[in-house]
């Protein structure tokens, strides 16, 4: 496992994206203070990086769209940079509540999954922060198809344009919830925070960004210093390390003890709620003895447990709790004063859970770099 610290994202350069095959900077890695440096860099006055700032939050895939921008600029622009690195290979529109998986292919054949998901307060984008995990949950496809790059802030920041541009609605909530560890990738998920909020481009309040760890526990604390009024949200999936590390390997690292004495810090400094993620697997997690020593750990913590039924995958044996157990879970928490939600499950029908296509696709076609498609339609998973 790799800390934070530890992470430097490939191919990059300064903190941008170039693409190796042609050396072009890729816009939407950059903040306004930086396209101001770029374009001053080649003789343009400074005002023109808010401009393109500006496009490329509208969803802009070509310098050709940039109308207010002279054509000799975008001329020399496209010889220099690029603005879109994704299209859309597969998309699954649920029957059942009409959530949307999107399968995005990069320009380095590599492919990522994001998921819209409407609520009574609008849209939710669910994107992903890596190409794979090394983290090796037992439980999630993520892991399973393997790990190869970080993406950069551009590429996370581009999925929410994509589905937007795709959509036509306006993602209005975003959780860094897809496939990958956030805080695996520190810094490119923080820079990608700053782009969405920025009044310039998306300006979608901190408040209405989710991100989820694994349970990272300096990473949850370099992210309470960062004064941001995001909201955390932990995977814990067990009420001790004894579970917890046969279901997770960061547990062999991270001791619960220590994830909890980091979560209180970050609510602390935020005054942000914690969100508890609990996949529960039956016989594995969910025996009430299980609800009574999680209500135990938790107590007096500003917090929400959200109980998940764990997503079936083929390369496990791992079953869903019933309902039944489900709600005796809930209700022993409760009971014990733990503030408790059970996930509605969106996109059932469409493998919505992070990794699963990503896993389904791979495995079809033995590597990702193929020919691209794009589908439309329901799929039984």
């Amino acid at each position: 496992m790799t800390d934070p610290a530890e992470t430097d994202p490939a191919g990059t350069v300064a903190g941008n994206q170039v693409d190796t095959g042609t050396g072009k900077l890729f816009l939407p890695d950059m903040d306004i203070s930086e396209l101001e440096e770029f374009f001053a860099g080649i003789g343009q006055k400074k005002y023109r990086a808010k401009q393109v700032f500006g496009w490329i939050a509208k969803g802009a895939v070509s310098f050709d769209e940039m109308t207010d921008l002279p054509l000799a600029l975008r001329e020399d622009l496209k010889l220099l940079a690029r603005v879109s690195c994704l299209k859309i290979r597969k998309k699954f529109v649920s029957a059942v509540d009409g959530t949307v998986k999107y399968l995005f292919g990069l320009d380095d054949g590599n492919i990522i999954e994001s998921v819209l998901m409407e609520y009574n307060h609008g849209y939710t984008a669910c994107v992903s922060s890596q190409v794979g995990c090394k983290m090796g949950c037992s439980f999630c496809a993520s892991t399973v198809a393997g790990f190869r790059r970080n993406l950069t802030a551009g590429e996370i920041l581009e999925q929410v344009l994509a589905i937007q541009r795709d959509s036509g609605v306006r993602v209005s909530n975003v959780v860094v919830m897809g496939i990958g560890e956030p805080f695996d990738n520190y810094d490119n998920v923080i820079k990608f925070l700053r782009l969405a909020n920025s009044h310039h481009g998306l300006n979608i309040g901190y408040r209405h960004m989710t991100v989820s760890t694994c349970g990272i526990v300096p990473g949850i604390l370099r992210f309470a210093g960062e004064g941001f009024q995001v909201n955390l949200a932990v995977s814990l999936h067990a009420p001790n390390d004894r579970i917890r590390a046969k279901l997770m390997p960061v547990g062999r690292k991270y001791r619960i003890d220590k994830i909890i004495e980091a979560s209180k810090i970050y609510t602390e400094k935020t005054n942000r709620r914690i969100m508890f993620e609990y996949a529960l697997i039956e016989g594995v997690n969910d025996l009430p003895e299980n609800a009574v020593e999680l209500a135990f750990l938790l107590k007096g913590l500003l917090c929400l447990v959200n109980l998940i039924p764990v997503n079936p995958v083929d390369e496990t044996s791992y079953r869903q709790s019933g309902r039944k157990r489900t709600e005796r879970f809930a209700a022993i928490l409760k009971e014990n004063g733990i503030e408790t939600t059970v996930r509605r499950e969106l996109g059932s029908d469409i493998n919505a859970a992070c990794g699963q296509l990503r896993l389904r696709e791979m495995s079809a076609r033995g590597s990702p770099e193929r020919e691209q498609e794009t589908g439309t339609g329901t799929a039984k998973g």
